[in-house]
């Protein structure tokens, strides 16, 4: 028969992890309606029992109490039980994501360890080294070349501080003294070229004719 029509069981897939812990809440759901049942069916044998005086009639309905109440507990038990298998297999969920999670960090640790390795392989510290000397001697050069071009001509190495003082000193005077002059030059009363300035008072009596010009 399995060789004609095939075998089912080969052909369905197995569940998973998830599938299983869906499966079991399921039936503890169901599982729970019928206790929700039983619970109300309690309640109507309390209220008859406590409607019953003792009697035959009252201890049947105590036994269908004791009845109900032995099926709630066993239900409440099989719910009980579900539940931890549900977070049994929750706990192995998390559990197998948390390797699955490490898993891939590890790949992809020794993916990036690989290529490093690649990478610095291709990085020769002899050739860095002769860079940075090169680099030191371009510079030494390139500061030798400033010095040449910064150097003074027609000026000698060695000079006196005590001539230049000197010399300074020398500047100072000779510009107090072109101070002096121009301020003697400023007082000073100026030559006439032909006669000399005569006050006015001396005008009046010895030349009327200047005073006539000018009237």
């Amino acid at each position: 028969m399995n060789r004609i029509f095939g075998s089912s069981a080969s052909r369905k897939p197995k569940p998973s992890l998830q599938d299983a812990i869906a499966s079991t809440d399921a039936r503890m759901a169901s599982i729970e309606v019928k206790v929700r049942k039983l619970d109300a069916e309690l309640g109507r044998y309390k209220e008859q029992m406590g409607k019953l005086r003792p009697g035959p009639g009252k201890d049947a309905i105590q036994q269908r109490a004791l009845r109900t109440l032995k099926q709630k507990r066993m239900y409440e038990a099989q719910i009980s039980q579900l539940a931890q298998q549900t977070f049994n297999m929750e706990s192995a969920a998390l559990t197998t994501d948390n390797l699955r999670n490490t898993m891939a960090t590890v790949d992809a640790m020794q993916v990036a360890n690989k290529e490093m390795r690649k990478q610095y392989g291709k990085i020769d510290i002899d050739k860095i080294e002769n860079m940075h000397y090169d680099m030191e001697d371009l510079l030494e050069q390139a500061n030798e070349i400033q010095e040449t071009l910064g150097r003074s001509y027609a000026i000698p190495d060695e000079i006196d501080e005590a001539d230049l003082e000197a010399e300074l000193d020398a500047l100072a005077l000779e510009e107090e003294d072109e101070g002096t002059s121009y301020l003697a030059d400023l007082n000073k009363v100026p030559d006439f070229i032909d006669e000399p300035p005569v006050e006015l008072g001396e005008a009046t009596t010895d030349r009327p004719e200047a005073i006539r010009t000018t009237g």
